[in-house]
């Protein structure tokens, strides 16, 4: 049997050298900060996407990626792996229309193709590394020789076990992207609110809880962890931040004093999100360590 092929876009922010261990073709999305268009991950880093996102006075534009070129991605891992089975993994349609552009280049394909094409299009309903974490079981399971509906029920599985919290440092992001009002962002900075988000069974952003200073957020994020999780305590653990390291570093700790972790995985919220959320955020991911 050939091996499974593993797709996905860039907002699953799986860390390169992963990327590189299994092989997972990345296919990235573009952002524009004003006329300057740029593609993720190629022509500018996080850290270059940061700095210019603290810059500037409007939030760059980002945009899905096309079916067209999802074709041609699909296309040429047909040609360059014949017979093998491709399992695309994306975005949550509730916050992106890529996977619906997913979903139209599988159906372009097929009626090119018919019998040779192999293409499983699968709705992560998650962002940044919450998708990500799917993608690299994929890739492993892949490599370990397990077929396409054993990789869609596991990656199923864990999709419905993990959770997720996005602590977000400044509200000004938040704010200009519509998502609080000017009057709110105002009076949320100057009694120093720091909101903490989720992401909904449907895949959709959704604010949990608000919280007055840094620290009694933190500790608010690590008792939403524990009720989570009551009874498990062997988990996996992704922390993602928007250039703050140290943050990721706190939460990772405290986490540890709490659960049992097996697997930790650092990697930076991209573009996507992070256009949103902001500078300073930090997203912690858990799922069962089994």
């Amino acid at each position: 049997m050939k091996q499974i092929i593993i797709v996905a876009d860039s907002t699953a922010d799986v860390p390169k050298a992963i990327v590189e261990e299994y092989g997972i073709h990345i296919v990235p999305m573009r952002l524009a900060f004003g006329e300057e268009t740029f593609i993720e991950g190629i022509d500018i880093t996080v850290e270059e996407f940061y700095d210019r996102l603290s810059k500037s006075r409007d939030l760059p534009t980002t945009s899905q990626t096309s079916p067209s070129q999802y074709v041609e991605v699909y296309r040429n891992l047909m040609q360059q792996y014949p017979g093998s089975p491709i399992i695309s993994l994306h975005i949550s349609s509730g916050m992106s229309g890529t996977y619906q552009s997913a979903l139209l280049a599988k159906s372009m394909i097929e009626e090119e193709h018919e019998a040779d094409a192999d293409i499983t299009v699968i709705d992560s309903l998650c962002a940044t590394y919450g998708f990500g974490l799917q993608v690299v079981l994929a890739a492993r399971m892949a490599k370990a020789g397990a077929s396409v509906e054993e990789i869609k029920a596991e990656v199923d599985r864990v999709g419905k076990a993990r959770q997720l919290y996005f602590l977000v440092d400044v509200l000004e992001y938040l704010q200009k992207g519509g998502r609080i009002g000017k009057a709110a962002a105002i009076l949320g900075t100057l009694l120093n609110i720091k909101p903490i988000l989720s992401v909904d069974d449907e895949g959709v952003i959704y604010a949990v809880d608000k919280v007055r200073g840094h620290k009694k957020a933190v500790s608010r994020v690590i008792e939403l962890f524990k009720n989570d999780y009551k009874d498990q305590k062997d988990i996996n653990i992704a922390v993602c931040d928007c250039v703050n390291p140290e943050g990721a570093e706190e939460i990772l700790r405290l986490m540890g004093e709490h659960f049992t972790i097996h697997e930790v995985v650092r990697t930076s919220i991209g573009a996507v999100v992070g256009t949103h959320v902001g500078p300073g955020t930090v997203a912690t991911f858990i799922w069962p360590a089994e």
